[in-house]
């Protein structure tokens, strides 16, 4: 098994015993991502909509950094405080993935780390380079 560390600045640095993603072959697998920024580690503000924004840049950046693109995810897993929010979710994703869209699975948790709102985590598949 080859199994290589993904790291990048620009997204938040783990805050537990945790990697931000580990690759294995072309499968990458992604640690969850609160709505903190990168340069300061606070949370960007306490509007749903800002913070899965930020959840999604912060996807992005470690999509990047190994080697593919959020496009490329194929299973996403969405925790939400309050699944009322949910609307917003699909609303705010549309913005960010276009067909085919990645599995999905939304789950309502009673709180998450610092307090968040949203938390996503998820599996890409990195493109052949044959």
């Amino acid at each position: 098994m080859n199994k290589a560390i993904i790291s990048t600045d620009s997204a938040p640095a783990a805050i537990g015993t945790y990697s931000q993603a580990v690759k294995v072959g072309t499968a990458v697998y992604l640690s969850g991502q609160i709505p903190l920024v990168p340069e300061t580690m606070e949370v960007i503000s306490e509007d749903f909509a800002e913070q899965t924004h930020q959840v999604f840049k912060n996807l992005t950046a470690v999509c990047e950094a190994a080697g593919g693109r959020l496009q490329d995810m194929v299973k996403v897993n969405i925790f939400l405080t309050d699944l009322s929010n949910f609307a917003t979710v699909n609303e705010i994703m549309s913005q960010y993935f276009s067909t085919p869209y990645p599995a999905r699975a939304a789950i309502g948790v009673r709180e998450l780390p610092k307090g968040v709102q949203i938390e996503i985590d998820g599996i890409m598949e990195l493109p052949s380079t044959n």
